[in-house]
C-alpha cells in the first residue's frame, strides 16, 4: 500500500502547481483545476509526517457523490474524476469565506458558548443549551478564508461591510448553504447518521456562482451516530462521532496539540493501518457503499496517465 504524500507533475496546459495541507491544485490554461487528493493528513494545522494509504481516495470519491447529489441546487466546480483521487474541474475565482453552518452546538461553537458566549459570528445562541444539543434552526457561522495560518470567525454584517462579498451575493451564498446543508441532512439520516455542522466553499466562473471544493467529507464534517443520540444527550455522555475527531484524539491523547515544542508521536505502521481502517469504514458508513481500493501499485504513474488522458479529451 504506497500513501501519495508529494506529486510533481508537469501537465499539458499547466500554468501553475498549488501545495495545500492535503490537496495539490494544477491550473490548467486558466480555465481548469486538476486537483489530487493526497494521503496526506493534518491535524491542528499540522500535516503529519506519514501519508495514510486510500485517504485520498476515500476523501474524493465521498465529495463527487455529494457534488452529484446537490448538482440541482447550484452549479459546482467538478467536470470529471479521471481517478480516484482525482477530480478535474472549473477554475473559479473564490469568495474569501467559508460558509460554516452548524445544526448543533458542537465543537468550536461549543467551546465558545462554555467560555460564556452567546453570540458567534453576530449570530445569537439560545441561553441554557447543552453541548450536542441541537439548534432550533441551523445557523451560519463563516470565517475568514486566510492565506496564511488560522481562519477567524466573521459575522454576516462585517463580510458585507469590509466588501469582502457583496451583500446580494452573500445572501445567495447562504440560501445555497441551507439547501445544501438541508440534502446531506436527508441523506445523512438514510445512513442513520446526523450531520452535525459542515463548511461549504463557492467561487465565481462568468458570474456564476459555483460551490467548490470538497463537501460532506469526514475532513470537513462532523457526523454523530443517529441511533443512541438522544440517550446519551440525556446521560450528558459524549456522541459517537464519525470525523477525524479521532485522530485529534490519538494526538491529544499522546500529548500533541499543534503547539510549539511538541512533538508528533511515532506513526507506527499499526497505528497508520489503523487510520487507513477507519477512513474506510467512515467512507463505507457515509455512502452506503462497498469501498473499492484502487491498483495501489505505482499510483503516481497512474493518476499522471488518468489525468492527461482526460485533459486531453477536454
Amino acid at each position: 500500500m504506497e500513501a501519495i504524500v508529494k506529486t510533481d507533475f508537469q501537465l499539458p496546459g499547466q500554468q501553475g502547481h498549488y501545495v495545500g495541507k492535503v490537496r495539490d491544485v494544477y491550473s490548467i490554461e486558466g480555465d481548469y483545476l486538476v486537483m489530487v487528493v493526497s494521503d496526506r493528513i493534518s491535524a491542528f494545522d499540522v500535516v503529519l509526517p506519514k501519508g495514510i494509504p486510500f485517504k485520498g481516495q476515500v476523501l474524493n470519491q465521498i465529495a463527487a457523490k455529494f457534488l452529484d447529489a446537490t448538482s440541482d441546487i447550484l452549479p459546482n466546480w467538478k467536470i470529471a474524476v479521471p481517478d480516484p483521487m482525482v477530480t478535474i474541474g472549473h477554475k473559479c475565482e473564490p469568495f474569501k469565506v467559508e460558509m460554516v453552518i452548524r445544526g448543533y452546538l458542537s465543537g468550536h461553537a461549543w467551546r465558545e458558548y462554555k467560555a460564556g458566549k452567546r453570540t458567534i459570528c453576530g449570530v445569537a445562541m439560545p441561553e441554557g443549551m447543552v453541548e450536542n444539543q441541537r439548534f432550533p434552526e441551523p445557523i451560519i457561522t463563516p470565517t475568514t478564508k486566510a492565506d496564511e495560518g488560522h481562519d477567524e470567525d466573521i459575522s454576516k454584517e462585517e463580510i458585507i461591510a469590509r466588501g469582502i462579498v457583496s451583500r446580494e451575493d452573500y445572501e445567495q451564498l447562504e440560501q445555497y448553504t441551507r439547501a445544501i446543508f438541508q440534502r446531506g441532512t436527508e441523506i445523512a439520516a438514510k445512513m442513520g447518521l446526523i450531520l452535525v455542522d459542515t463548511k461549504y466553499e463557492f467561487g465565481k466562473k462568468n458570474g456564476q456562482i459555483y460551490l467548490m471544493d470538497e463537501i460532506h467529507t469526514p475532513d470537513s464534517s462532523r457526523y454523530f451516530y443517529a441511533e443512541g443520540y438522544e440517550e446519551r444527550l440525556a446521560r450528558g455522555e459524549r456522541q459517537k462521532q464519525l470525523s477525524k475527531e479521532f485522530v485529534r484524539e490519538w494526538l491529544m491523547a499522546n500529548g500533541f496539540q499543534g503547539q510549539e515544542g511538541q512533538q508528533v508521536p511515532e506513526m507506527t505502521e499499526e497505528i497508520v493501518a489503523g487510520i487507513t481502517e477507519r477512513y474506510i469504514e467512515l467512507y463505507e458508513q457515509i455512502t452506503g457503499e462497498q469501498f473499492v481500493k484502487a491498483e495501489s501499485e505505482d499510483v503516481a504513474a497512474r493518476i499522471e496517465e488518468n489525468v492527461k488522458r482526460c485533459l486531453a479529451a477536454l
